[in-house]
């Protein structure tokens, strides 16, 4: 059973930057690693949306919707068993509840943060 924990959202203008954070617990390190880690995001009305994921193993392949590429950035630190979403350039329509999934044949989901882009 792995625990996710999500941190960083809140409040920022547009054109500014927020970096989220996805703790896990309950697995070993080198189970961690060959978990694919993923950032979802949820706005109400809409589906929701895989904004990024990076593979597990040693690929480790990463992956953008479209609507993100350039602007976002994951990246993932095994050893402190770790995943960080790095957001630039935010605009209204990257405000949403920001979950974080592990998976791994089973796929194990954090709370969500919340992100919101206004003046």
């Amino acid at each position: 059973q792995v625990q996710l924990v999500e941190s960083g959202g809140g409040l920022v203008q547009p054109g500014g930057s927020l970096r989220l954070s996805c703790a896990a617990s309950g697995s070993s390190i080198s189970t961690f690693a060959m978990y694919s880690m993923n950032w979802y995001r949820r706005v109400p009305g809409k589906e929701r949306e895989l904004v990024a994921s990076i593979g597990g193993g040693s690929a480790g392949i990463i992956q953008y919707a479209d609507s993100v590429k350039d602007r976002f950035a994951i990246s993932r630190d095994n050893d402190k068993r770790t995943v960080s979403l790095q957001m630039n350039a935010l605009n209204h329509e990257d405000t949403g509840m920001y979950y974080c999934s592990a998976k791994w044949g089973i796929e194990y989901w954090g709370q969500g943060t919340q992100v919101t882009v206004s003046t």
